[in-house]
């Protein structure tokens, strides 16, 4: 029994077929020439110009700032997660109040390994800035878990929490909702 190729291997040996009228209409996509280049010319469109050290270093900046600025882009989401969370203690509240605590702590301790590939020399002193912004994101995250913690009623806030012979406050009034009629 003789052994063909397929179809398609035999075309990919003899080259691409010759392109229809219709095609031929149709401008070849950017970075794509239909003729056959020479190395040559493929070295001449994949090559680019390469960037300056100012160029490389403004961009260092930039997404150095990306960074610092992530935080703040998560802190409207984890406020609502908050809020649609409840006050009462629940294993969903807890969680969510156990990862407003450690990813910031976490982050913070972590502040210079986040940096540490876009830092260098002509960046040194600008990083600083961008550093202390990551910090402050950081802390308005860890600001909320600490609001969250007092809504839920868990930090020491009052005389009672912290001395065992004061009670606590009793209201001098109360309303209860009564049905009209």
């Amino acid at each position: 029994m003789e052994y063909r190729q397929p179809k398609w291997v035999l075309e990919l040996d003899n080259g691409l077929p010759p392109r229809s009228k219709a095609a031929s209409s149709l401008p070849d996509p950017p970075g794509y020439s239909s003729k056959s280049a020479s190395g040559k010319q493929r070295a001449q469109v994949s090559a680019r110009k390469a960037p300056t050290p100012e160029e490389t270093e403004t961009l260092k900046l930039k997404k150095a700032w990306e960074i610092a600025l992530g935080p703040a882009k998560q802190i409207p989401m984890q406020a609502i997660m908050g809020y649609m969370s409840g006050n009462s203690l629940q294993i969903f509240s807890i969680m969510m109040v156990w990862m407003l605590f450690k990813n910031p702590i976490q982050a913070i301790s972590q502040t210079n390994m986040a940096f540490s590939k876009l830092e260098s020399e002509g960046t040194r002193s600008q990083m600083l800035g961008v550093k202390a912004v990551y910090v402050l994101m950081q802390c308005l995250l860890l600001g909320l878990g600490i609001y969250k913690v007092n809504s839920m009623g868990l930090l020491p806030t009052t005389r009672s929490d912290w001395l065992a012979w004061e009670f606590e406050r009793q209201p001098l009034e109360r309303a209860y909702f009564a049905f009209g009629g």
